[in-house]
């Protein structure tokens, strides 16, 4: 058997799911911080294979909804299923907002991306391989060996994303993943993740703090409210991809921006 198929066969023992999005459910989810509620009975669908941007007023509860999906954090009370399936099957990709603290400083760039591969068991030489494919499609300039600390900030985002990629997961989530980002960096940042959209189908949950970005990548805009915590409005915003600058000043995108951003001053005053 061939290194790169021994790499799909592993792959395909660890992301089970099967297919490459898988619709989000939610259902009656429930959270109290500091004896407040957040969320109430909330109900949530994202669709597969989409890209859904989260928008809403500070202090709402984005994150913390966005890592009860994830597992990170348990709801008080919901249900979970994603394509009709518990969480502990599917296999989920995260990017968290300060890469600076989301990689292991001690470990090179390449060990990093190759830190979930390792933990699912794969040889060396997969892990190589699958390394490389990523270097590939994201068409990195840098040298992998460096570590952390010798790569710019868009460098060690890039970084993180490409681990969060590594298991070729079926849905990535992606928490302000540009915030603390220069503005040359989140261009380039945000077209490559546009790339692999294209590329892979994944479905993509991401919160933005900032409306013209949740618009410019999102197919859908899920608008929230100030707590308790409800859905304002869904937004839908499916113009043809690749995105560019150009799409900035397209009709459709400037009228959807203007309304989403009526909803949310609505919601916030």
């Amino acid at each position: 058997m061939s290194a790169n198929v021994g790499y799909q066969n592993n792959v395909k023992q660890i992301n089970q799911a099967g297919i490459s999005g898988l619709d989000i459910v939610v259902t009656g989810l429930t959270k109290y911080l500091g004896g407040k509620v957040l969320y109430e009975d909330f109900d949530l669908q994202i669709a597969r294979g989409k890209i859904t941007c989260i928008f809403g007023p500070n202090g709402c509860g984005k994150s913390t909804l966005l890592n009860m999906i994830a597992g990170l954090l348990q709801p008080d009370k919901g249900q979970m299923k994603f394509g009709g399936k518990p969480r502990s099957q599917v296999q989920i990709g995260y990017v968290f907002q300060n890469y600076r603290d989301a990689l292991f400083p001690w470990l090179r760039a390449r060990a990093n991306i190759e830190y979930p591969l390792l933990s699912a068991g794969l040889s060396r030489r997969q892990r190589q391989i699958r390394v490389e494919e990523l270097a590939q499609q994201f068409n990195v300039g840098f040298d992998l060996d460096r570590y952390p600390y010798e790569l710019s900030g868009g460098q060690q985002q890039l970084v993180s994303i490409m681990r969060s990629l590594a298991t070729r997961p079926n849905i990535l989530f992606l928490d302000e993943p540009f915030s603390a980002l220069d503005y040359e960096a989140t261009l380039a940042i945000r077209d490559k993740l546009q790339d692999v959209f294209a590329a892979t189908g994944v479905t993509i949950v991401m919160i933005s703090h900032d409306l013209e970005e949740a618009v410019y990548l999102a197919d859908h805009i899920l608008l929230l409210t100030k707590r308790p915590t409800r859905i304002a409005e869904r937004v839908v915003f499916e113009a043809s991809r690749p995105r560019t600058l150009d799409t900035l000043s397209d009709p459709e995108f400037v009228s959807i921006k203007a309304h989403s951003l009526d909803v949310f001053r609505r919601e916030a005053s």
